[in-house]
């Protein structure tokens, strides 16, 4: 499965921010555009974590049907 997401990155004088259009909570910073790229496919991973773990607490002892999906762009 192939998930494409849209990175966003700018130029600011302390270096460049970056953030994810389509998951909010998942930006970041660096001092280069390659830093900024690399602390940002780690925040995209611990965006999804966290959610996938909030989740998983909210359901806890109920009884729930849990499947992969596959999504693709449009």
């Amino acid at each position: 499965m192939k998930i494409q997401l849209t990175a966003i990155f700018k130029a600011v004088p302390e270096g460049y921010i970056g953030f994810v259009e389509e998951l909010p909570g998942a930006n970041t910073q660096g001092a280069t555009p390659d830093e900024a790229r690399a602390n940002l496919d780690e925040a995209v991973e611990l965006v999804l974590e966290a959610n996938r773990l909030m989740a998983e607490e909210s359901l806890e002892d109920q009884e729930v049907i849990r499947e992969s999906i596959e999504i693709s762009g449009g």
